[in-house]
């Protein structure tokens, strides 16, 4: 880096002072404006406007490739956030493209083991985990966090965000034995550096509070995702965006564990703090939609449970693209809303405009595709459509345990609904296999998880 300022200058020295002043004053005023265009792109994007962001850090890019050339660390800050809308908006193909090269850039200007790559390492990790490719995640970020701990030794905040990273793999995959001493770890380190109220405490406490939820560990969960809300309502005031995200937390648990009365008001005010900080439109206004109609819905509410989902996914809609797979959620929860009212004309459109819409934007094989499988499978079965169903539960289960392992939970939950199939088309034997094979995973599951 060194090198390149002393040739710079060098090449600056052979032009006439007026000239070399009136450049630098020209370059420096146009990455003025880059910094202002990625500023604003930043406002647009905190608020649900994605869209509209993307060209403002397009112009940005531009003007720093021009001015700084093509293979600048600050053209590769330009990329990455150019990368974080694509991925926000589902297009996983250009901000694979863009992460990569934003990467290769920091590589060959500040070097493969500098702290800067992290960034970098931990996005395309991200990207690659919420596309399902686990085993490409898995290097990247073991080599972010390898990175921290050796260039800010082992306590360092920084290393607590790398362990929390590699630890929410584990725990998309079901390794969840893997997953709690990392997330412990993290905990560990934000309570020693920052105090027991900060609010990197709070994102640790919530993860691994999240962990527990999906052990079924409600008991150890509820303290955590408590004590989170606490610090973050004294931190950030009861009405920060924030906020609403621990409410709905917490919301969920209960929600888990059919406790409706508890989990409604924490919800309904999670939506309302949303809606006033972020306005009617914001994508996150869409997330606490989908979550109050879930609980609606499963009290069998289902007419206050329709105009939640379809509000939340006309948000989606607009604010993500029509075929994002955020928009499939929201079509899930209707088909889920339609078939329990024996819509089945309604619900199976719902759910093969979600399954179409996650194929493309996912691949055919990640686990979301599954889940939606299974439910189409389920929607058949129930209308006696035999031979429809069979091929999307058998599709659901290698998907699962080929993306997952055989022994991840949702494997479980598959062969649950396959063998009760089974079992109604007189094919009891296979039946029982299936169910046997559940019960050894979810007694494993049960043994990961302190007696209660």
């Amino acid at each position: 880096m060194y090198l390149t300022w002393v040739l710079l200058l060098a090449g600056l020295a052979l032009a006439p002072p007026s000239i070399v002043l009136a450049q630098a004053s020209r370059a420096d005023d146009e990455l003025a404006e880059a910094r202002r265009l990625n500023q604003e792109a930043a406002t647009l994007y905190s608020s649900g406007k994605l869209a509209a962001a993307i060209p403002l850090v397009q112009r940005a890019l531009a003007i720093q490739e021009k001015a700084l050339g093509p293979e600048h660390p600050d053209v590769a800050a330009s990329l990455d956030a150019l990368a974080g809308l694509d991925r926000a908006q589902g297009n996983y193909r250009e901000a694979e493209r863009l992460y990569r090269r934003a990467l290769a850039i920091r590589e060959k200007a500040l070097g493969r083991g500098n702290p800067a790559l992290v960034l970098s390492l931990n996005n395309l990790a991200g990207l690659y985990r919420a596309q399902g490719k686990y085993a490409e995640a898995e290097p990247l970020y073991r080599r972010a966090l390898a990175i921290e701990e050796e260039s800010r030794g082992p306590e360092n905040l920084s290393v607590a965000a790398s362990l929390d990273n590699l630890a929410g793999l584990y725990r998309a995959q079901g390794k969840y034995a893997q997953a709690e001493p990392l997330y412990r770890r993290a905990l560990a380190i934000g309570e020693k550096s920052r105090g027991p109220e900060d609010l990197d405490v709070a994102a640790s406490l919530n993860n691994l509070a999240g962990l527990y939820h999906a052990q079924g560990r409600y008991a150890e969960a509820e303290p955590l995702y408590r004590r989170a809300l606490a610090i973050g309502e004294k931190t950030l005031g009861p009405e920060h965006p924030n906020i609403a995200a621990n409410l709905n937390n917490l919301a969920l648990l209960y929600a888990a564990q059919g406790k409706s009365a508890e989990s409604e008001p924490l919800q309904r005010r999670a939506l309302a703090i949303q809606e006033k900080a972020l306005g009617l439109e914001h994508p996150d206004v869409a997330t606490s939609l989908n979550n109050l109609a879930e609980l609606e819905r499963a009290q069998g509410k289902y007419a206050p449970a329709e105009p939640r989902y379809q509000r939340a996914l006309a948000i989606r809609e607009k604010a993500l693209g029509p075929e994002h797979p955020a928009v499939a959620g929201s079509l899930s929860g209707l088909a889920e809303l339609y078939q329990a009212q024996g819509a089945y004309a309604q619900a199976e459109s719902r759910y093969r405009r979600a399954l179409a819409i996650l194929e493309k934007a996912l691949g055919p094989e990640h686990p979301d595709v599954a889940t939606v499988l299974d439910s189409l499978a389920g929607l058949y079965e129930a209308q006696g459509k035999y031979l429809q169903a069979e091929p999307r539960y058998r599709r659901a289960l290698v998907i699962l345990e080929k993306a997952l392992g055989p022994e991840h939970p949702d494997v479980a939950t598959v062969l649950e609904n396959f063998a009760a199939f089974l079992r109604k088309t007189n094919r009891a034997a296979v039946a029982q296999d299936m169910e046997a094979r559940a019960r050894i995973i979810r007694a494993k599951r049960a043994e990961i998880a302190p007696a209660k």
